[in-house]
């Protein structure tokens, strides 16, 4: 009897298997955000669903992307800050993309430093955290720029932690 309801339902349990493995890793994919470098957009230990079909979006100033970190084994999410050929700098706690500045209603506090200018390369990338005074991003690596091959996918849907279950 246990050997017949294997055979019955053992391809749709496969099917599903191959189904789900690979949806999360060519299409979407749930993240948590372990870090505060998003806040106030983002908090700590949010949800995120990540749209990973990379070579179908198109990507804009202020998109929120996932990516592989420079040095590191980890994702990040920060905001996309400069694309290919942006000239990017950070002066007197503001940001200016290509000279002019950029109105960031979703930071908090203006920055407490200063960053380039820089140019951004071919098929590279600049981020900044939201919480730009204590985010680990392209201000503060050695090499500000992510490889087009590094970027993972952009935020699609976030789901606090906190307010729609209390």
């Amino acid at each position: 009897m246990m050997l017949k309801i294997m055979k019955q339902y053992l391809p749709s349990i496969l099917i599903a298997l191959v189904v789900s493995i690979f949806v999360r890793t060519y299409v979407a994919e749930a993240m948590k955000v372990p870090t505060g470098s998003m806040i106030p957009t983002i908090q700590i230990n949010d949800h995120l669903i990540v749209e990973k079909m990379m070579w179908m979006t198109n990507l804009n100033h202020g998109d929120i992307i996932v990516f592989q970190a420079p040095e590191e084994d980890k994702k990040y999410v920060k905001r996309l800050i400069g694309l290919p050929g942006d000239e990017i700098e950070v002066r007197d706690g503001e940001l200016y993309r290509n000279k002019t500045i950029v109105n960031e209603s979703y930071i908090q506090e203006k920055m407490n430093y200063n960053f380039g200018p820089v140019v951004v390369p071919a098929n590279k990338y600049l981020f900044l955290g939201d919480n730009r005074n204590v985010s680990f991003d392209s201000h503060a690596w050695n090499y500000p720029f992510i490889d087009y091959d590094k970027l993972i996918g952009k935020v699609m849907i976030e789901i606090p932690t906190h307010g729609w279950f209390d």
